[in-house]
């Protein structure tokens, strides 16, 4: 990541601000995805993300932050922000234990501050990850639109942390749109876009613990009124050169409990061993299942494959290459 700090007084013109910085960084990938579902079963996959990150702190201490992303990705592959500009920005302010987000940002379960909601994903593009067969609200980046409004506040203390979120969506009604055509006598057709959206209003709460022996214990709790109310409860950790994540979830969208288990295994310092198991949740979901490796070329560069099979029972694979700058 490379940053750009502004010491001038000409670039941090606001009384009482110690310091300002720019950061730029991100992340690219690129390589071969399949899946059985798809009508183009092979395609290209490739994804560049860049995060444009500006940072001030105050002579007491308090740091503000407020970040936007760009990205792009294969252009006949199903994406909503490809070749598009930023989407709103997210805000932070932090002071010792606490730390406020404000804008586009994750609620407490898509952020992971108290449970490991996606464990060990396999392939390069984590085709396959723990939450597999889980259906829990897990909403962020790309809610902090004109019809949304996210809030989450950390608060950590010791080995002791707690997180609460709060999203509020209004309603969008149907729309129409009228277009008039010469070649057809000139006669109007109405064509209506369905992008109706329900207003909402969701609470999350998380409280995570980190034991002595390197475990990491975290339940999240989240109640809206579309989806009603859910739960979900990981465990994650290390014991030697296995990292590990356990996690179950239950709620009113989903039929069955679900119930996960990822794993990474360091067979050296450059090669890592990824498996996962996802079953339960909707109903008629089939046990998702997946094994792939990870190796590290130096630079940041990583060459990853994995193949598996989803909760529709499709199967799925990938290899390809990431990179972050």
């Amino acid at each position: 990541m490379k940053k750009i700090l502004f010491a001038s007084t000409a670039l941090v013109a606001t009384a009482g601000v110690a310091a300002a910085e720019l950061t730029i960084g991100g992340s690219a990938r690129f390589g071969l995805a399949y899946n059985e579902a798809e009508t183009n079963e092979t395609r290209i996959e490739q994804r560049m993300r860049v995060n444009i990150t500006g940072i001030a702190e105050t002579d007491a201490g308090v740091k503000l932050e407020a970040r936007f992303r760009l990205e792009a990705n294969e252009d006949d592959h199903e994406n909503s922000i490809s070749g598009k500009g930023p989407g709103a920005a997210g805000f932070a302010v932090s002071f010792g234990g606490l730390r406020v987000d404000v804008g586009n940002v994750s609620n407490v379960l898509d952020s992971g501050d108290q449970v490991d909601y996606y464990g060990y994903g396999i392939g390069f593009t984590s085709f396959l990850e723990a939450n597999s067969n889980f259906n829990g609200p897990a909403t962020g980046f790309g809610a902090g639109s004109a019809d949304a409004t996210t809030i989450k506040a950390r608060y950590t203390v010791g080995d002791f942390s707690a997180s609460l979120s709060y999203k509020e969506t209004r309603a969008q009604a149907r729309t129409a749109t009228t277009l008039w055509s010469a070649a057809t006598g000139g006669t109007s057709t109405v064509v209506y876009n369905d992008d109706a959206v329900a207003a909402d209003e969701e609470y999350q709460l998380g409280l995570g613990y980190t034991l002595a022996n390197g475990m990491s214990l975290g339940a999240v709790y989240s109640d809206s009124d579309i989806a009603g109310d859910y739960w979900v409860i990981g465990l994650n950790g290390t014991a030697g050169a296995i990292g590990y994540t356990v996690m179950v979830g239950d709620g009113d969208n989903q039929q069955d409990t679900s119930i996960s288990a990822s794993m990474n295994y360091e067979v050296s310092s450059a090669t890592s061993i990824r498996a996962l198991v996802a079953d339960g949740g909707m109903t008629g979901a089939d046990t998702a299942y997946g094994i792939g490796f990870r190796h590290g070329l130096g630079g940041g560069v990583t060459l990853a494959g994995g193949v598996g099979s989803d909760s529709s029972s499709n199967t799925k694979a990938d290899l390809g290459v990431s990179f972050s700058f």
